[in-house]
């Protein structure tokens, strides 16, 4: 088997910090490495989420994180635990805030829960100058409305696993947000839908991501057990596919979205850190 091409990743949205990788994770680190992952986001969904995936950071310089509380765990926010994020953030491995946003699908937590503390985040997100990192998912236009509204730095973020409709792309790119494609683009029939709109998003706004250990693409999605960074790869390559771009050149491309958005100094991967 051929080595990968030399180009450089970053899987902007997973959560290593999840139970199942605690037990191989420098192997994990190791194969992103392989593949040419050169940086990697965390993000935290609720504070003891965030605290490990700060650890992790702290610990391996290809890694970042965010801090933040899901939609699924708002029912447990509290003023307390925004506080505790927000020391959390103060340190220089936290580029983002998230992931935060609205989940009017499995309704975990209350609609009014959800808005609540989506707004207060967004507003604490504004305060520490910290992108956004948001999840969306059957709001019908309400996190739009709410973006629209309180979100002072709008466009200053990233749609995670963009799974929207058309309009709603158009809007979010309108506002100035990122896109980011998880490997649901890679499967044939579920990913019908995001591969139609692929070209209408403009590449500068274009960001991969694995979200492992879950939305495992389809060519790795028969041989292991779960996601992670590594995989990225095999979401670049459909990208590349789908909108006719060479490999190296849509790499170099999202490498330097990805590190815009966070703030990351893009030709800095060979210090030791990435910014």
């Amino acid at each position: 088997m051929n080595p990968p091409d030399p180009i450089r990743l970053f899987d902007s949205h997973c959560h290593l910090d999840d139970p199942c990788y605690d037990a191989d994770l420098e192997a994990v680190l190791e194969r992103a490495r392989a593949a040419g992952v050169a940086g990697i986001m965390i993000a935290g969904i609720d504070r003891k989420t965030s605290e490990k995936a700060l650890a992790i950071a702290c610990r391996y310089p290809q890694v970042y994180c965010a801090v933040g509380y899901h939609p699924h765990d708002a029912k447990s926010c509290t003023d307390t635990e925004i506080e505790a994020l927000k020391a959390l953030a103060a340190h220089q491995e936290v580029k983002a805030w998230g992931e935060i946003g609205l989940d009017f699908n499995r309704m975990f937590s209350t609609k009014a829960d959800q808005e609540k503390w989506f707004v207060r985040q967004l507003e604490t997100a504004d305060e520490l100058d910290l992108p956004v990192i948001f999840h969306e998912r059957e709001s019908g236009g309400r996190l739009i409305d709410i973006l629209k509204r309180h979100h002072r730095r709008q466009g200053d973020g990233v749609i995670h696993c963009f799974s929207g409709t058309q309009a709603e792309l158009e809007t979010y790119l309108e506002m100035g947000y990122a896109i980011g494609i998880t490997g649901i683009v890679t499967i044939q029939e579920r990913g019908k839908a995001l591969r139609d709109m692929l070209r209408t998003i403009p590449l500068d706004r274009i960001l991969i991501e694995t979200d492992a250990p879950y939305l495992t693409p389809a060519p790795e999605k028969n041989r292991y057990r779960r996601n992670e960074p590594a995989f990225v790869r095999s979401v670049l390559e459909t990208l590349a596919l789908v909108l006719e771009q060479p490999i190296s050149l849509l790499a170099e491309i999202i490498w330097r979205n990805t590190c815009r958005l966070y703030r990351i100094d893009p030709e800095a991967v060979n210090s030791g850190r990435l910014g």
